[in-house]
């Protein structure tokens, strides 16, 4: 692959992972969480080949707590649409 192929692949790695992270992002705020370091791990974007990684960042605990409780709910609804 050409350098410019590889910096395209490179490209559509990072803009997938920037609109993963903006799903989440929504997502989160739907369910009343806020992550204030949501974002791209920077050091994961670098090189001809990035990893990309969504860094999910600190929180308080207070958000620790609304994230678990909006996953429990999520894990709920998924058991009682199974039954």
């Amino acid at each position: 692959m050409t350098t410019a192929g590889r910096q395209q692949t490179a490209t559509d790695k990072v803009r997938d992972a920037e609109r993963a992270r903006d799903d989440l992002r929504d997502a989160l705020k739907a369910a009343g969480v806020q992550l204030p370091s949501l974002g791209l791990d920077a050091a994961s974007c670098a090189g001809p080949a990035p990893l990309v990684l969504i860094d999910l960042g600190r929180c308080n605990v207070a958000t620790a707590r609304a994230l678990a409780a909006a996953l429990r709910s999520n894990v709920g609804e998924r058991q009682g649409a199974a039954r």
